[in-house]
Formats: structure tokens, C-alpha cells, sequence
């Protein structure tokens, strides 16, 4: 019976010592080959703006044109969401219905151009994933295990 807690005892005590060993780990981070630039353009009618003024549809059209210009770029980036409804009658189509949507997160983006042109605002900006990549880095370094040194 003895025996048998020395053995129990020297295999836990050799399992336990095998955790004792430390390990460094070196990383590197991984920057990829080639970084795109997207380009997007928001309009957006001015005359159809609600405001008492000009000047206050003006600045309404800036901001839905500068709106519409993140959602193309939000489109490019993340991809649109369709869905889509149809019924069918007697083997005749009925009512369809289409529904989109974008939903993202877009840092980094410039504007290169505001501009009023007859009666449409526009908004030209600029994504530079070069931009995007540093920021991201910043807050989530994307990394590859360079060497691993056991102690």
C-alpha cells in the first residue's frame, strides 16, 4: 500500500514538474502585400431638403450627400444585405419585395471633395486600407509567432 502512494506520489510529482519549464515567445507582425483605395460619391438634392432657408438646405444636402458617401464605402467593405419576398398564386407571381441593408464600421476615411453642382450636393471620399491597417494595428496587432524558446 505503500509502495503504491510513493508511485502515485512520483508520477504527480513528475507531471507537476513539467509545467515548471517557461517559454518566450517572439512576434512579428504580418503587413500585407498590397493595401486597396477605395473611392466613394454621396449626392444629394438640395431643393428637396426640409429647411426654411437655402443655406439651412444646403447644409442638410452636404450632410445626406456625406451620409450617402460612408454608405457606399461601408457597401464596398462589408457587402450588402439582401433579402428578398415573393408570392406566388395560382402559379402567378404576386407581391415581391426586395429590402437592403449595410451595416459596418468605417474608420479612416477622407474626404476629398464637397461641392454643389445645379441642384445636387456631393461628397467624394477616400478609403486608404494602408490608413485603416495602422490604425487597426494600434488598438489590434495582427501578428505571427517568429520563435518560440523554452527555459
Amino acid at each position: 500500500m505503500m509502495k503504491l502512494k510513493v508511485i502515485t506520489f512520483s508520477a504527480l510529482f513528475l507531471v507537476g514538474c513539467s509545467q515548471i519549464f517557461d517559454k518566450h515567445i517572439e512576434y512579428v507582425p504580418v503587413k500585407p502585400a498590397a493595401f486597396p483605395l477605395l473611392h466613394a460619391v454621396g449626392m444629394a438634392p438640395i431643393s428637396l431638403q426640409p429647411g426654411e432657408s437655402e443655406s439651412q438646405k444646403i447644409l442638410l444636402a452636404m450632410r445626406a450627400s456625406k451620409l450617402e458617401a460612408y454608405r457606399e464605402l461601408a457597401e464596398q467593405v462589408y457587402g450588402q444585405r439582401i433579402d428578398s419576398n415573393n408570392s406566388m398564386q395560382s402559379m402567378v407571381a404576386g407581391n415581391d419585395q426586395f429590402a437592403t441593408s449595410v451595416q459596418g464600421v468605417i474608420r479612416g476615411a477622407r474626404v476629398l471633395k464637397t461641392y454643389a453642382v445645379d441642384d445636387a450636393y456631393i461628397t467624394e471620399l477616400e478609403l486608404d486600407f494602408e490608413q485603416v491597417y495602422h490604425l487597426y494595428q494600434n488598438v489590434y496587432p495582427r501578428q505571427t509567432i517568429k520563435s518560440i524558446h523554452y527555459y
